[in-house]
């Protein structure tokens, strides 16, 4: 599961804990994530990461219910005139997760993915928030992701923007999940690897 959360006027931390209770992913990455997310695993257990983008007060976070089979880190992404942006990879053993907030610049937001590529293994996903409008067209990975509109720029235009990539896996199920007091729909996929592995996981 994925969801931008809006930093300081967004989704609670108690939004959070209600969705995670709800819904029982296995994983669940976060955008826009403050100091304030940092209480989630206070609130409903689990395990925990959060890495603030630079000269930033919001960042990304993770939350499974179970260990993540190491440490999630941190890559740097090809800055943009504003922001300095990360991926966080988080290896959930099956596979591997990379987090995302990317650019808005399309040309920019496309070659950040392809640097984020280089960092993942042959099975892996990436979800998040791909500030992308149009095909993504990165080599190797399908989107799988929901086809409903997730965002509304300046509350009128509805945009999918938020967005899941494979690459050696199988999505069971695609969904995008009520709004809250974000600005973004959270989403959903259940993915297991494409080769008859027995482990999946709902992100």
């Amino acid at each position: 599961m994925s969801w931008n959360l809006l930093r300081r006027t967004g989704a609670s931390v108690q939004e959070v804990a209600r969705l995670v209770a709800e819904e029982r992913p296995d994983l669940l990455l976060m955008q826009e994530a403050t100091r304030e997310i940092d209480q989630l695993p206070g609130l409903i257990g689990g395990y925990y990461a959060r890495h603030p983008l630079p000269d930033r007060i919001h960042g990304l976070a993770c939350w499974s219910p179970r260990p993540f089979s190491t440490e999630p880190r941190s890559v740097h992404l090809p800055p943009g005139t504003l922001i300095r942006r990360l991926s966080q990879l988080v290896d959930i053993g099956a596979f591997t997760v990379a987090n995302v907030h990317l650019s808005h610049g399309q040309v920019l937001n496309r070659r950040q993915l392809r640097h984020i590529a280089t960092y993942l293994p042959r099975r892996a996903a990436v979800l998040g928030d791909y500030n992308l409008v149009g095909p993504v067209l990165l080599p190797g990975f399908r989107d799988v992701g929901p086809r409903q509109p997730t965002h509304r720029m300046a509350d009128m235009v509805p945009l999918r923007i938020d967005r899941c990539l494979v690459r050696g896996l199988a999505c069971a199920s695609a969904r995008v999940l009520p709004n809250r007091s974000s600005d973004h729909h959270p989403i959903a996929v259940w993915l297991t690897p494409a080769q008859g592995g027995a482990e999946s996981a709902r992100s």
